[in-house]
């Protein structure tokens, strides 16, 4: 309406709102219902007179001002549904186009052909992560090799120096290296998996994919290290006179066996630490006493303490870490395969002479005795590691994987 000085000249309006939807249309408005014009507030066509709100004109319909002089305003109606069948069930239109639901846990098979796919995304993966571990540091990817190198250097100065647990132990140093980077592949792969579900929850929610592929990728970033770490451990070992021999093929057997068993173990620490953040906390006391029990710094097949402590003893050496320890020294020095105990004829009188003093009875001039601990009685033979070996790394697996698909469908649900 257009309003003058005086009066109002009622003009209907036929141009459609500039606006999206149905165009709506105002009525005209007649003197009475007015605002302005005679009678003002008070009288005919005020807020109190007549075509008030209280009066003929007031609010009586939905969505409109009828009566004399009342606003009519149609009603819009309720926007069309784009793209969906009015009553299609979601079930339906999701079979229609493909979908299927992300947090459902597949069948074991399909799981593992899905991870299968995934291979060269968690290789890719692992690979970033390894190259910007360090990039940060000034010494780069350096501190690969000189944290191992560093926690020996230590670790002989307090066990092989101050505790003497080098007594007996032919080439002390080759040993202690050996067994300190074994060890850490397993220790740190049971860390970093303790927390890796925890850490990834970005990635999860954002992407599906076999949420395996985490646990398997962060194994595969410690065997990358380990393998670097090797080159370091090879040349200690032959600077210390261990010679090339064709047992060093075997650390490769005894590698794969032990990424086995460490991807096992990863998926059970990933299962359980994403469901108890206090997991990742406790594990690493946890992994340190299982250290000290594996025969890292010692030799457990001819600690002095353990003779007459025979099932203690047999136990300590059939843990899987200490396992893959001894079959790796076996493998890569001469010096380790040639005095474990059973590596001679049993002879009790040249046994009896080692243990009276491991450091005066090691080794004989005589080349038909050689080193006086290999003609002690084994409690495990060398055939048997390898059984132990296999058996772990077979069990591990199977029992870690089953163990981490069953949970697939609640990571990430916080």
């Amino acid at each position: 309406m257009v309003p003058s000085v005086r009066e109002s000249c009622p003009i209907q309006l036929t141009a459609p709102l500039r606006r999206s939807g149905p165009p709506l249309w105002l009525a005209t408005m007649s003197d009475e219902g007015r605002l302005s014009g005679p009678g003002g507030l008070n009288g005919p066509g005020s807020l109190s007179g007549p075509g008030s709100l209280s009066g003929p004109g007031s609010l009586s319909g939905p969505g409109s001002l009828s009566g004399p002089g009342g606003v009519a305003v149609a009603t819009e109606p309720a926007p069309a549904r784009q793209g969906l069948l009015p009553d299609e069930p979601l079930r339906e239109l999701a079979a229609r186009y493909g979908l299927k639901p992300a947090a459902v846990r597949p069948p074991i098979l399909a799981y593992i052909r899905e991870l299968w796919q995934r291979r060269h995304f968690v290789v890719g993966f692992a690979t970033a992560r390894t190259v910007a571990m360090y990039t940060e540091a000034r010494l780069g990817q350096l501190w690969q090799i000189l944290t191992p190198l560093l926690n020996a250097a230590v670790y002989y100065l307090i066990f092989g120096v101050i505790l003497d647990t080098k007594r007996g132990v032919p080439n002390f140093i080759a040993f202690l290296v050996t067994g300190i980077f074994v060890f850490n592949f397993t220790q740190r792969s049971f860390v970093i998996a303790s927390r890796v579900i925890n850490d990834s929850l970005p990635l999860i929610r954002a992407l599906y994919f076999p949420r395996a592929s985490l646990p398997l990728g962060y194994v595969i970033i410690e065997l990358q290290q380990l393998m670097i770490s090797y080159v370091v451990l090879i040349a200690i070992v032959l600077g210390t006179g261990e010679g090339v021999t064709w047992y060093w093929l075997l650390v490769l057997p005894v590698m794969l066996l032990q990424t086995l068993f460490n991807v096992g173990a990863a998926f059970i620490l990933a299962r359980v630490g994403a469901g108890m953040d206090d997991v990742s906390q406790l594990l690493p006391f946890i992994v340190r006493t299982w250290m000290y029990t594996s025969g890292v710094m010692f030799s457990i097949q001819t600690m002095k303490t353990l003779i007459g402590h025979h099932k203690l003893s047999y136990l300590l050496q059939i843990n899987p870490a200490a396992v893959y320890i001894t079959l790796t020294r076996n493998a890569l020095l001469t010096s380790q395969r040639l005095s474990i105990p059973g590596a001679a004829p049993y002879n009790k009188h040249l046994c009896t002479l080692y243990y009276a003093d491991p450091s005066k009875f090691l080794k004989s001039d005589n080349p038909a005795i050689g080193y006086y601990s290999a003609h002690c009685a084994p409690l495990i033979s060398n055939t048997g590691l390898w059984l132990y070996a296999v058996g772990w790394a077979i069990l591990t697996l199977l029992v870690g994987f089953f163990f981490f698909w069953r949970a697939e469908a609640r990571y990430g649900r916080g």
